[in-house]
Protein backbone atom coordinates (compact mmCIF):
# COMPACT_ATOMS: atom_id res chain seq x y z
CA UNK A 1 0.00 0.00 0.00
CA UNK A 2 3.05 2.13 1.01
CA UNK A 3 4.69 1.27 -2.50
CA UNK A 4 1.50 2.49 -4.70
CA UNK A 5 1.23 5.60 -2.47
CA UNK A 6 4.67 6.93 -3.04
CA UNK A 7 4.96 5.96 -7.12
CA UNK A 8 1.36 7.65 -6.90
CA UNK A 9 3.15 11.15 -5.20
CA UNK A 10 6.65 10.78 -6.95
CA UNK A 11 4.36 10.78 -10.62
CA UNK A 12 2.69 13.88 -9.50
CA UNK A 13 5.54 16.44 -10.47
CA UNK A 14 5.79 15.57 -14.02
CA UNK A 15 2.07 15.54 -14.46
CA UNK A 16 2.05 19.20 -12.79
CA UNK A 17 4.88 20.19 -14.97
CA UNK A 18 2.78 18.41 -18.08
CA UNK A 19 -0.24 20.17 -17.64
CA UNK A 20 1.67 24.02 -16.74
CA UNK A 21 3.28 23.07 -20.31
CA UNK A 22 0.37 22.24 -22.01
CA UNK A 23 -1.52 25.21 -20.61
CA UNK A 24 1.95 27.71 -21.49
CA UNK A 25 1.90 28.59 -18.10
CA UNK A 26 4.80 30.06 -16.30
CA UNK A 27 5.89 28.99 -12.47
CA UNK A 28 4.82 32.71 -12.01
CA UNK A 29 1.67 32.92 -13.57
CA UNK A 30 0.97 29.71 -11.59
CA UNK A 31 2.40 31.07 -8.80
CA UNK A 32 0.12 34.46 -8.56
CA UNK A 33 -3.21 31.88 -9.53
CA UNK A 34 -2.68 29.61 -6.61
CA UNK A 35 -0.79 32.35 -4.10
CA UNK A 36 1.85 29.43 -3.91
CA UNK A 37 5.65 30.37 -4.27
CA UNK A 38 7.43 29.63 -7.55
CA UNK A 39 10.48 28.14 -5.47
CA UNK A 40 7.47 25.44 -4.38
CA UNK A 41 6.41 25.02 -7.21
CA UNK A 42 9.63 24.32 -8.80
CA UNK A 43 10.08 21.79 -5.97
CA UNK A 44 7.10 20.22 -6.56
CA UNK A 45 7.56 19.91 -10.12
CA UNK A 46 10.82 18.52 -10.19
CA UNK A 47 9.84 16.27 -7.22
CA UNK A 48 12.18 17.59 -4.50
CA UNK A 49 9.21 18.67 -2.98
CA UNK A 50 6.49 16.26 -1.48
CA UNK A 51 2.56 17.27 -2.69
CA UNK A 52 0.42 17.89 -0.21
CA UNK A 53 -3.19 18.02 0.18
CA UNK A 54 -2.94 22.14 0.73
CA UNK A 55 -0.56 22.37 -1.88
CA UNK A 56 -2.75 19.94 -4.32
CA UNK A 57 -6.66 21.96 -3.83
CA UNK A 58 -5.33 25.18 -5.49
CA UNK A 59 -3.47 23.80 -7.97
CA UNK A 60 -6.50 21.38 -9.39
CA UNK A 61 -8.37 24.19 -9.19
CA UNK A 62 -6.21 26.59 -11.26
CA UNK A 63 -5.51 23.69 -14.09
CA UNK A 64 -9.22 22.99 -14.03
CA UNK A 65 -8.92 19.25 -13.34
CA UNK A 66 -10.37 17.28 -10.25
CA UNK A 67 -7.66 15.89 -7.77
CA UNK A 68 -8.14 12.52 -9.36
CA UNK A 69 -6.81 13.43 -12.15
CA UNK A 70 -4.27 15.50 -10.82
CA UNK A 71 -2.57 12.61 -9.22
CA UNK A 72 -3.88 10.35 -12.11
CA UNK A 73 -5.67 8.31 -9.39
CA UNK A 74 -6.89 4.68 -11.30
CA UNK A 75 -10.65 4.79 -12.49
CA UNK A 76 -12.90 3.27 -10.08
CA UNK A 77 -15.05 1.51 -13.05
CA UNK A 78 -18.14 3.28 -11.67
CA UNK A 79 -19.46 5.61 -14.47
CA UNK A 80 -21.90 7.50 -11.83
CA UNK A 81 -21.32 10.94 -10.65
CA UNK A 82 -21.96 10.25 -6.65
CA UNK A 83 -22.95 13.90 -5.84
CA UNK A 84 -24.89 14.84 -2.68
CA UNK A 85 -27.73 17.31 -3.12
CA UNK A 86 -27.83 20.64 -1.62
CA UNK A 87 -30.69 22.40 -0.01
CA UNK A 88 -30.89 25.97 0.08
CA UNK A 89 -33.86 28.23 0.07
CA UNK A 90 -36.51 25.55 -0.75
CA UNK A 91 -34.90 24.35 -3.71
CA UNK A 92 -32.67 21.39 -4.11
CA UNK A 93 -29.56 21.08 -6.45
CA UNK A 94 -28.01 18.28 -7.22
CA UNK A 95 -24.50 19.23 -8.67
CA UNK A 96 -24.13 16.93 -11.79
CA UNK A 97 -20.58 17.40 -12.68
CA UNK A 98 -17.19 16.75 -10.55
CA UNK A 99 -14.54 19.05 -12.66
CA UNK A 100 -13.26 22.09 -10.73
CA UNK A 101 -13.76 25.22 -12.86
CA UNK A 102 -15.28 26.00 -16.22
CA UNK A 103 -19.26 25.11 -16.24
CA UNK A 104 -21.06 23.24 -13.84
CA UNK A 105 -24.12 21.47 -14.63
CA UNK A 106 -26.96 21.30 -11.91
CA UNK A 107 -30.34 19.85 -11.44
CA UNK A 108 -32.75 21.71 -9.32
CA UNK A 109 -35.81 21.05 -7.76
CA UNK A 110 -38.20 23.80 -6.53
CA UNK A 111 -41.69 22.83 -4.81
CA UNK A 112 -44.96 24.37 -6.01
CA UNK A 113 -44.77 28.09 -4.98
CA UNK A 114 -45.19 28.58 -1.18
CA UNK A 115 -41.54 29.51 0.26
CA UNK A 116 -40.00 30.99 -3.18
CA UNK A 117 -43.15 32.78 -4.22
CA UNK A 118 -41.87 36.55 -3.96
CA UNK A 119 -39.16 36.97 -6.47
CA UNK A 120 -35.81 38.05 -5.22
CA UNK A 121 -33.91 39.18 -7.75
CA UNK A 122 -30.10 38.86 -7.11
CA UNK A 123 -26.98 39.34 -9.23
CA UNK A 124 -23.39 37.80 -9.39
CA UNK A 125 -20.80 36.70 -11.56
CA UNK A 126 -21.43 34.17 -14.68
CA UNK A 127 -23.28 33.13 -17.33
CA UNK A 128 -26.00 30.67 -16.93
CA UNK A 129 -28.20 28.44 -19.25
CA UNK A 130 -31.81 26.66 -18.04
CA UNK A 131 -33.82 23.83 -19.45
CA UNK A 132 -37.24 23.06 -18.18
CA UNK A 133 -37.77 18.94 -17.91
CA UNK A 134 -40.67 18.86 -15.62
CA UNK A 135 -43.83 21.48 -14.43
CA UNK A 136 -43.74 25.28 -15.00
CA UNK A 137 -40.54 27.77 -14.50
CA UNK A 138 -41.37 31.19 -13.71
CA UNK A 139 -38.25 33.37 -14.40
CA UNK A 140 -37.73 36.90 -13.40
CA UNK A 141 -34.86 38.48 -15.38
CA UNK A 142 -34.51 42.41 -15.34
CA UNK A 143 -37.44 43.90 -16.51
CA UNK A 144 -38.68 40.55 -17.78
CA UNK A 145 -40.73 38.27 -15.72
CA UNK A 146 -41.60 34.84 -17.97
CA UNK A 147 -42.62 31.08 -17.39
CA UNK A 148 -40.71 28.59 -19.31
CA UNK A 149 -42.36 25.02 -19.66
CA UNK A 150 -40.99 21.89 -20.20
CA UNK A 151 -38.54 21.65 -23.45
CA UNK A 152 -37.90 25.74 -23.19
CA UNK A 153 -34.90 26.82 -22.56
CA UNK A 154 -33.29 30.31 -21.20
CA UNK A 155 -29.78 31.94 -21.24
CA UNK A 156 -28.74 34.64 -19.84
CA UNK A 157 -25.71 37.14 -18.14
CA UNK A 158 -25.94 36.82 -14.48
CA UNK A 159 -24.74 40.35 -13.75
CA UNK A 160 -28.46 41.22 -15.06
CA UNK A 161 -30.51 40.83 -11.91
CA UNK A 162 -33.03 37.48 -11.96
CA UNK A 163 -34.75 35.02 -9.97
CA UNK A 164 -36.23 31.82 -10.29
CA UNK A 165 -40.01 29.80 -8.79
CA UNK A 166 -42.04 27.59 -9.75
CA UNK A 167 -44.74 28.68 -11.71
CA UNK A 168 -47.68 27.51 -9.53
CA UNK A 169 -48.81 24.69 -6.49
CA UNK A 170 -46.65 22.53 -8.76
CA UNK A 171 -42.67 21.37 -8.40
CA UNK A 172 -40.65 22.31 -11.18
CA UNK A 173 -37.51 20.29 -12.34
CA UNK A 174 -34.81 21.62 -14.48
CA UNK A 175 -31.41 21.47 -15.78
CA UNK A 176 -28.87 25.02 -15.01
CA UNK A 177 -25.23 24.88 -16.82
CA UNK A 178 -23.34 27.67 -15.36
CA UNK A 179 -19.82 29.40 -16.10
CA UNK A 180 -18.37 31.41 -13.11
CA UNK A 181 -16.17 33.08 -15.44
CA UNK A 182 -19.02 33.98 -18.25
CA UNK A 183 -18.44 31.23 -20.11
CA UNK A 184 -21.49 30.61 -22.50
CA UNK A 185 -22.75 27.27 -23.59
CA UNK A 186 -21.81 26.30 -27.20
CA UNK A 187 -24.56 24.32 -28.08
CA UNK A 188 -23.70 22.91 -31.75
CA UNK A 189 -26.66 21.46 -33.60
CA UNK A 190 -26.22 20.19 -37.61
CA UNK A 191 -27.90 22.16 -40.18
CA UNK A 192 -30.26 20.49 -42.12
CA UNK A 193 -30.57 20.23 -45.93
CA UNK A 194 -34.52 20.89 -46.50
CA UNK A 195 -35.67 18.35 -48.66
CA UNK A 196 -36.95 19.92 -52.04
CA UNK A 197 -39.81 18.79 -53.60
CA UNK A 198 -39.40 16.15 -56.29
Amino acid sequence: MDDALDRTLDAVGPRLRALRQQRETTLADLAAATGISVSTLSRLESGTRRPTLELLLPLARAHGVTLDELVDAPPTGDPRVHLRPITRHGMTMLPLTRRAGGIQAYKLVIPGNGRRSEPDPQTHEGYEWLYVLNGRLRVVLGEHDLVLSPGEAAEFDTRVPHWFGAADAEPVEFLSLFGRQGERAHLRARSRTPERPS
